[in-house]
């Protein structure tokens, strides 16, 4: 790379040697003498306007466009007028306009033959590519893989007033013109450069392309593009992240703020998927502390690492653990807690249902007593879709965890419960599992062809559970919207193409025990929505408190046989026989 400094002298050493060489030659068609003032002028007015005017001397010949040609020209307009007014009556105007065609002739065909030798002949142009946005960013593209093995054939823009025009000779294509190139031409990378636009227009776009392109890329969020350069280096596959990916459509930002900013603020399970993320969370809105409470040492050790520059407090303690919780409350005094500490593993749960039972349900009732008796603004529970009409013992001990926070007096606190799907890439889930499959080389397992789920990626999710939280206002229990359920078949099936990998076997493995075809987030149908219309109310179920301790107390000190039916009873929609 030619450093500031350098480009500065070479610059002055091209415009000093093509002034010379084109004053001579125009004196000497014109059978004059040179005249040394004028070509001292010349050369300090053309080396002060590059330096002014657009600092041309930093532009990258090697990435010229016509833009850089049409530079050259508009540069030399003011050296051309103010030469031709200063010696207006001494030398003869069609000398001096000559002089100046034949000076931006010869210095745009140095540009020219520079671009040519640094990317026609270094590079064999082997591969096609067309650009799915004309925009800055699109542009920025293109001149980034003139220097690659790609040549740049058209522009896709859906906005109609680009459309029809050229960018840097590459014509700028709608959708449906690209789709009847298509039929009769072959390309070979795709790439969606509309790097703020919603995912549903990504989705839209690869769904309409994905059989024609051997590539599609996509580019980051503009956020992710500032901080670079490059943005060839940035370009990245469309992954299932991407394709599932919803965005908020309702988050209310200052809401949250107002919600988070200068509080302390109390997260259980905060080594994991949600817990981690929520922390995360609440360091962008600026909360005054954040207390990482989690039983693993591992995962706790990840999220204090990460969260280091910040005023974080690490403790490493069980929720189960009553009195050391009651040390936390009392040392650290939070404002708002976040309770994401569960087993969660449906399999796991089921193979060790008395620990799950005492985990999730003995762990949250332990941290909701102590959030209302040490006067906590607000506490928000983390619960799951399967908490719907349980049919495994992880749902039916979240349920339970959804009654004890709707039934119990809340006194000063805040109670609220954020149910919901799936999330994309946390521990567990099906995107890492597909993941360590395709390199062990298969088969993808999936349990039932028609199996269905919905998902959502962690941060929107988390996202959401600060915005309901904001909101909580009488121990609701809130229900993200997940958008449409997807069937985890074509999931494996989308995973497979975008893995390059389709030969890949998808061997169905049957359902597990306690495992649904589909998820529920709605109990009755009567819930109701919000002002954000992501997120909906569930209808309350009452529940007598006094009998759901004595029932809770029952329920910890039985044997793992006896809960069972324990938790029929206090579920009665919980049913456990599903596929066994």
């Amino acid at each position: 790379m030619i450093s500031f400094y350098d480009k500065r002298t070479l610059n002055f050493l091209v415009i000093i040697f093509l002034t010379i060489v084109t004053v001579n030659w125009t004196f000497y068609i014109f059978k004059e003498s040179v005249d040394l003032y004028f070509l001292v002028s010349v050369i300090v007015l053309r080396c002060l306007s590059s330096f002014i005017l657009l600092r041309d001397y930093m532009a990258s010949w090697r990435k010229s466009t016509q833009k850089t040609f049409l530079r050259k020209v508009f540069i030399n307009i003011p050296v051309f007028l103010i030469v031709a007014f200063s010696f207006y009556g001494k030398i003869r105007f069609s000398l001096i306009f000559s002089e100046f065609l034949f000076y931006v002739f010869l210095i745009n065909s140095c540009v020219y033959f520079y671009w040519y030798i640094t990317n026609k002949s270094s590079v064999s142009k082997t591969k096609v590519a067309v650009i799915y946005g004309a925009g800055a960013a699109g542009t920025k593209i293109a001149q980034e893989l003139s220097a690659t093995k790609y040549r740049v054939k058209y522009f896709v823009d859906d906005d109609t007033s680009l459309q029809k025009r050229s960018i840097d000779g590459k014509k700028v294509l709608s959708k449906v013109e690209l789709q009847k190139k298509l039929l009769s031409s072959k390309f070979d990378l795709l790439v969606i450069a509309l790097p703020s636009v919603a995912n549903s227009k990504v989705k839209n776009i690869y769904r309409d392309f994905q059989s024609d392109f051997k590539q599609i890329k996509i580019m980051p969020s503009l956020e992710s593009i500032l901080q670079d350069e490059s943005f060839m280096s940035q370009l990245k596959p469309v992954s299932l992240y991407d394709l599932l990916a919803r965005g908020s459509k309702s988050l209310d930002k200052k809401t949250i703020s107002n919600f988070i900013k200068g509080k302390k603020i109390l997260i259980t399970g905060a080594g994991g998927s949600i817990g981690s993320e929520i922390a995360r969370q609440c360091m962008k809105y600026e909360a005054k502390q954040i207390i990482l409470l989690d039983h693993s040492e591992f995962n706790l050790y990840k999220i204090t690492e990460e969260c280091s520059s910040y005023n974080t407090k690490s403790v490493l303690c069980s929720v189960c653990d009553v009195e050391s919780l009651k040390n936390v409350f009392s040392d650290y005094t939070p404002d708002i807690v976040f309770h994401a500490a569960a087993y969660k593993h449906v399999p796991l749960v089921e193979e060790n249902i008395s620990k799950a039972i005492k985990n999730n349900i003995l762990g949250t009732k332990n941290t909701i007593d102590l959030a209302i008796n040490t006067n906590v603004e607000s506490f928000i529970l983390i619960s799951t879709d399967k908490a719907v009409r349980p049919t495994n013992v992880m749902g039916a001990t979240k349920r339970i965890c959804e009654l004890y926070l709707q039934n119990i007096e809340p006194k000063n606190t805040k109670l609220a419960a954020v149910r919901f799907g799936n999330v994309l890439g946390s521990s567990g889930s099906v995107i890492p599992k597909f993941e360590k499959q395709l390199k062990k080389g298969g088969p993808l397992t999936v349990t039932h062809p028609d199996i269905t789920r919905y998902f959502m990626l962690i941060p929107e999710a988390c996202e959401l559970v600060l915005q309901a939280g904001a909101i909580a206002r009488n121990s609701e229990v809130f229900v993200l919207d997940m958008g449409k359920p997807v069937k985890i078949i074509d999931l494996a099936q989308q995973f497979k193409k975008l893995s390059g990998m389709e030969d890949i076997e998808i061997k169905i493995t049957g359902l597990r025990p306690g495992e649904k075809l589909y998820e529920e987030l709605l109990i009755d149908e009567g819930d109701i929505r919000t002002e954000y219309k992501d997120i909906l109310v569930g209808k309350k179920t009452f529940y007598d408190i006094d009998k759901l301790n004595k029932d809770l107390n029952t329920l910890l000190i039985s044997e793992q046989y006896q809960q069972i039916k324990l938790l029929k009873q206090i579920v009665p929609e919980f049913n456990h026989n599903l596929n066994r």
